[in-house]
């Protein structure tokens, strides 16, 4: 049975993308069959005649992974809001089938996933009546928090993790991205942990020169190789799983 995590943003541009590349490349480095997994990125980039997602192909450079982009990334738009509105601006119809049949591909390929969400729990998917937390349900997959570093995390961090307990969602720790060891942001760490209850995992601090859309590391690899022990995190997709199963 295929283990994962769901990467969950408290925000835009928290850093989805760099934990989800930085786990998927620690787990391949050891060894692991690992991959990553978008259901919906908008805000593609074009790039040789064609529409594809810059966080995908990151993600696949990152961690040395040949896979179909239809598979890691069922829908790239073009337009960077929310996936429902740049649908509905595009004239797409985005369905669920879609995205869970690329999903469970993938579980019979892989047997680690790690799927980074668009936006935060209430970013609406399809419509109003299906946000990110209704997908993350359906996934059953146990959730690991990014946040940002400095101001404003704390209300953000703790409201994210309050509102996926709201929804039954199972959060298994918290990953503070762009730090760079401020009094304010070292603060920031302890309060959250301590005000949420939810173990910060690891964090990471800011990476100079990364840019996802030139597909630039900016010594991502070598960040995670150093923060993200890989016992540890088997160890977090596996109890997690054992919890699902038994749900």
């Amino acid at each position: 049975m295929t283990k994962g995590t769901f990467i969950l943003g408290t925000d835009t541009d928290v850093g989805k993308t760099v934990v989800t590349a930085g786990l998927v490349y620690v787990l391949r480095s050891q060894g692991y069959n690992a991959c990553s997994f978008k259901s919906i990125q908008s805000g593609g980039i074009e790039k040789n005649g064609s529409l594809i997602s810059a966080d995908t192909h990151f993600v696949k450079k990152a961690a040395d992974l040949q896979e179909e982009d239809s598979l890691l990334n069922p829908y790239c738009l073009k337009t960077p809001v929310s996936p429902h509105l740049a649908a509905r601006l595009e004239g797409i119809e985005i369905k669920k089938e879609r995205i869970f049949s690329a999903y469970n591909t993938l579980s019979r390929k892989y047997d680690y996933i790690i799927a980074e969400g668009s936006g935060g729990l209430m970013v609406p998917m399809l419509d109003k009546d299906y946000m990110l937390y209704h997908m993350i349900q359906e996934l059953q997959l146990p959730v690991v928090v990014v946040a940002k570093a400095g101001v404003g995390t704390i209300n953000h961090t703790c409201l994210t993790v309050q509102a996926a307990r709201h929804f039954c969602i199972e959060v298994k720790g918290i990953i503070i991205n762009g730090y760079s060891g401020t009094i304010a942001e070292r603060d920031n760490v302890d309060i959250i942990q301590s005000l949420t209850g939810v173990p910060v995992l690891a964090v990471i601090r800011r990476l100079e020169g990364l840019d996802v859309e030139a597909g630039r590391m900016g010594g991502l690899q070598e960040e995670f190789r150093e923060k993200i022990p890989v016992e540890g995190l088997l160890k977090m997709m596996a109890e997690a799983k054992e919890v699902n199963s038994h749900a």
